[in-house]
């Protein structure tokens, strides 16, 4: 006889094998030897037999099988606790149903009503707390750059960025077995501390970028002019008739001996809402060469050595530069860490006028 294979528990007969069944019996076997063909107990083809003699029949009765301890109307409570508390875990939804109802429920039975519902925990779209002057600013912001179509062609985009020397995005999984959490292939160090890195300074523009700099230490208003704007930022402005300069808020940035510095080098600036590094395009620059710092699987000891080999100019590739970075910003799939050109912007900057009010609302947070 073959050696049976193992099944699950409770897995039911389909209507192929339970046509089987009936038709090998009318062949003439044996209870066993059906059993053997079929793989199935010779209790389970005697049942089927005996349905299909008795009743003619070869169907489940109805409502055979496990019965569920929730009903339609408990699947809908439980369906409102998940959304009025969309964070809590499927055991903090057990003892919350425990103590509404006096009835125990097991975290498995939870996720399975859930995901019948459509209900499935997934990562959360993490963003920058936004305060109501936050959200009225962001819109007035886009409201004013709605119609903007050839202007962002002199827009010069710059922002810092750090990259740490021992990088981890939060997508690392780890496959083992059970058991297997503590051996050291399956853990991933974490340093307590500040982790080792390098911060950088970049600028685009259509067509057009910055080198890439290499800012060590703290970055103050004094430090900012004299190694950031003044060897490349205005140089860089200068090259491109009618550019306006955009940066962020920060400290270093406001500085009164920065706006000096801006006036009497006659730089034109764009207003920028706080709290807003989502609305710059080179936010997808400092993403793209994240990801691929993070596929790079050659180990790095040092902060310099990282700059040397991965960050510098001179290692970072440039080929195809302006197709891949806009395929990033518009949703492509391509990564490069470079440019962007203008359907890219235009597709960032003016896909914000939307059209409505509403959804202009939605997409700047509010």
């Amino acid at each position: 006889m073959p050696r049976r294979r193992k099944r699950a528990r409770f897995e039911q007969l389909t209507e192929f094998e339970r046509g089987r069944i009936i038709g090998l019996r009318e062949a003439g076997l044996s209870y066993r030897a059906v059993a053997s063909r079929v793989q199935r107990n010779s209790s389970t083809v005697m049942r089927v037999w005996k349905q299909w003699t008795d009743e003619c029949r070869t169907t489940r009765k109805s409502g055979s099988g496990p019965r569920n301890v929730t009903s339609a109307r408990d699947d809908r409570h439980l369906v409102r606790m998940a959304r009025t508390d969309r964070t809590a875990s499927s055991r903090q939804l057990a003892a919350l149903w425990s103590i509404a109802t006096g009835v125990s429920l097991c975290a498995s039975s939870i996720r399975r009503r859930l995901l019948q519902c459509g209900l499935r925990a997934r990562t959360p779209l993490y963003r920058i707390p936004l305060t109501h002057d936050h959200r009225r600013l962001r819109l007035q912001w886009a409201n004013q750059h709605r119609d903007w179509r050839a202007d962002w062609q002199h827009v010069v985009f710059s922002d810092e960025s750090r990259f740490n020397l021992w990088y981890h995005d939060g997508r690392i999984r780890v496959r083992r077995y059970a058991g297997e959490r503590h051996l050291p292939e399956c853990i991933i160090e974490r340093h307590s501390g500040r982790t080792p890195g390098v911060m950088v300074w970049g600028a685009i523009a259509y067509h057009r970028r910055s080198q890439l700099l290499r800012i060590v230490g703290n970055l103050n208003s004094n430090r900012y002019i004299r190694e950031v704007l003044q060897p490349e930022a205005v140089p860089f402005l200068q090259s491109l008739p009618g550019a306006v300069f955009q940066q962020d808020n920060a400290r270093p940035h406001t500085a009164r001996i920065v706006k000096s510095f801006f006036a009497a080098q006659q730089v034109q600036l764009l207003p920028w809402p706080a709290c807003s590094p989502d609305m710059s395009p080179i936010e997808h620059v400092w993403d793209v060469i994240g990801r691929r710092l993070a596929r790079d699987p050659r180990p790095v000891a040092s902060a310099d050595e990282l700059w040397e080999t991965r960050l510098s100019s001179r290692c970072v590739p440039q080929d195809d530069r302006e197709e891949e970075v806009t395929k990033r910003i518009s949703g492509g799939r391509q990564e490069h860490p470079y440019f962007c050109v203008e359907e890219a912007m235009t597709e960032h900057h003016c896909g914000m006028r939307l059209k409505h009010d509403l959804g202009l609302q939605t997409r700047l947070g509010a």
